[in-house]
């Protein structure tokens, strides 16, 4: 019986073991696959690195114009500034040219009744010198 048991586990050894094994044409399918999915990795690495600089290079002109249109909103800002300083400016010296003028129209006016009264008083004296 030990024989029996002997003998067949024997078997059954060399059976797991046969089929166990790999053969050499396993071993090139499982070394194929390997190799394929390496390419595989590379390449989708070497795409990566592709999007990264491309998006990389977008950011950069992005930023780019952000900075000419922040350059630009800044002149234009300047501008107006100027601009309001400017028709501020002139109103002032509307409003003084006008406070001018109501003076010297009061001074006119002052002269005119000045000369009226001086008037006045030279026909009264020579009407008295009659």
């Amino acid at each position: 019986m030990i024989k029996t048991l002997l003998v067949l586990s024997t078997i059954i050894l060399f059976g797991i073991t046969i089929m166990g094994c790999a053969t050499k044409g396993d071993l090139a399918k499982v070394q194929a696959q390997g190799q394929q999915t390496n390419l595989k990795a590379d390449q989708a690495l070497k795409t990566s690195q592709e999007a990264n600089e491309n998006a990389m290079k977008a950011s950069e002109a992005s930023n780019q114009k952000a900075d000419q249109a922040l350059k630009a909103s800044q002149e234009a800002n300047d501008a107006a500034m100027k601009a309001s300083e400017a028709v501020k400016a002139a109103e002032e010296r509307a409003r003084i040219a006008e406070e001018k003028a109501r003076l010297a129209e009061e001074k006119a006016a002052a002269a005119e009744a000045k000369a009226e009264k001086g008037n006045a008083d030279a026909v009264f004296t020579a009407s008295m010198k009659k």
